[in-house]
C-alpha cells in the first residue's frame, strides 16, 4: 500500500472534531463571529486566542494526547504561531518542548515562544525539516507536524463553531499556509452543512496551494519564491501531504491575493472591528473585498487566523514581514458577536 493510500484511509473525520474539542476546550477559548457592519461578511477572530494564533487548537490536542501516551519531550518546526502553540500547549501538560524557527521569523514570535518556556533554534528557511528531524533524533523527542492528524482535529474545532454560530452561511473563506487548519475546518464545516463552500486563501506570492489544487497535484515552491510574501505565517512551500487529502477530497475553492489588498484588509480590520491581524491573519478578508462579487449568495465567514503582530504604531511593514497595525481604531460601527 503507497503512502497515499495510508493517508486516504486516515482522514480526520466529524467524530475526531468533537473529541477534539472536548479535549482542548479547557485550554482554548471559543471565538465568536463578528459582523462588519454594512457588509455580508463575518469574521472569527482566532487572535483571541491564548497564543494569538488559531494554531493553539492543533498544538493543545495533539500535545494532550502525546501527554496521556507518556511522551515528556516535543518538537516542531515553524513560522512562529505552531511554536508558540507548542511551547504554550507543552508548559499546560509540563512537558519539554523544542521548537525550530526560521532566521526570518519576526522577533515577537521568538521571543513568545522562548517566554512560554520552549527551547528555540534557528536555521535557515530552507532547513527548518531537515534540522527539525535531525534533533527529534537527537533528544529522542516526538514531532508534531503543522498538518499531524491529532493537529488537523483541533484545528477542526473552529469549524466546528461556525455553523452553529451561523447557519446559513454560503461560504467560509480560509487562510492556507500548509494546509492543516483549511483541512481542519472544510471537515467539520462540510460534516454540518455539503452546501456551505469551504475556500482556501493564499498570498499571490505563495500560492503553492493554489498550484496543487488546480492540477490536482501537491505542488511545492521554492523557497525563494514564497519567502517574498509579507505574509510570513503562509510560507510553507508546499501543503502537508495529509492536509492536501483533506483539501482535495472537501475544498471547493482556492484563491490568491495581492500584498496591497492584505494591508489593507488588516487595515480594515483593525479600523472597523478593533482587531489586530498579522498578514497571514488578514488574507481571508482581503480574499473577501477582492471577490465577493464571485462568492456564493449569502454569508461569508472569514477566518483571521492570527494576530501576533507588534503594537504602537501606524500599519506598515516591518523587519521579518510583519504589519503593525496596533493604532485605536477611529469609530467602531456596529459589531455582532455569535456564540
Amino acid at each position: 500500500m503507497s503512502v497515499e493510500d495510508v493517508l486516504r484511509t486516515t482522514l480526520v473525520t466529524a467524530a475526531d472534531v468533537r473529541a477534539a474539542a472536548a479535549r482542548i476546550a479547557p485550554y482554548v477559548r471559543r471565538t465568536p463571529l463578528l459582523r462588519l457592519a454594512g457588509e455580508r461578511l463575518w469574521v472569527k477572530p482566532e487572535n483571541r486566542q491564548p497564543t494569538r494564533s488559531f494554531k493553539v487548537r492543533g498544538a493543545v490536542n495533539a500535545v494532550v494526547r502525546l501527554a496521556r501516551q507518556g511522551v515528556r519531550h516535543v518538537i516542531a518546526q515553524s513560522s512562529g504561531n505552531h511554536a508558540q502553540a507548542i511551547a504554550y500547549a507543552a508548559a499546560e501538560q509540563g512537558l519539554r518542548a523544542t521548537v525550530v524557527l526560521p532566521d526570518t521569523a519576526p522577533e515577537l514570535k521568538v521571543s513568545a515562544a522562548r517566554r512560554l518556556g520552549a527551547e528555540v533554534v534557528i536555521v535557515p528557511p530552507a532547513l527548518r525539516e531537515e534540522a527539525c528531524l535531525a534533533l527529534a533524533d537527537r533528544f529522542g523527542a516526538t514531532v508534531i507536524g503543522s498538518d499531524a492528524f491529532d493537529v488537523i482535529a483541533g484545528h477542526g474545532s473552529a469549524g466546528a463553531e461556525i455553523v452553529p454560530d451561523l447557519p446559513d452561511a454560503g461560504s467560509v473563506l480560509v487562510p492556507v499556509c500548509n494546509g492543516g487548519l483549511l483541512a481542519g475546518i472544510a471537515v467539520a464545516v462540510k460534516a454540518a452543512d455539503p452546501a456551505i463552500r469551504v475556500i482556501g486563501v493564499e498570498p499571490e506570492l505563495a500560492a503553492d496551494g493554489a498550484a496543487s489544487f488546480r492540477s490536482g497535484t501537491r505542488t511545492a515552491w521554492p523557497v525563494e519564491l514564497t519567502y517574498r510574501t509579507r505574509a510570513d505565517g503562509l510560507r510553507a512551500p508546499v501543503l502537508g501531504a495529509l492536509a492536501w487529502e483533506h483539501i482535495h477530497r472537501y475544498v471547493d475553492d482556492m484563491v490568491t491575493v495581492t500584498e496591497d489588498a492584505i494591508d489593507a484588509a488588516a487595515r480594515l480590520l483593525q479600523r472597523e472591528l478593533g482587531e489586530r491581524a498579522e498578514p497571514s491573519g488578514a488574507v481571508a478578508t482581503a480574499a473577501y473585498l477582492a471577490h465577493r462579487a464571485h462568492l456564493p449568495p449569502g454569508p461569508v465567514v472569514a477566518v483571521l487566523s492570527g494576530g501576533n503582530v507588534a503594537t504602537g504604531t501606524p500599519p506598515a511593514v516591518l523587519p521579518g514581514g510583519d504589519v503593525a497595525t496596533g493604532a485605536q481604531p477611529l469609530m467602531r460601527p456596529e459589531v455582532v458577536e455569535q456564540g
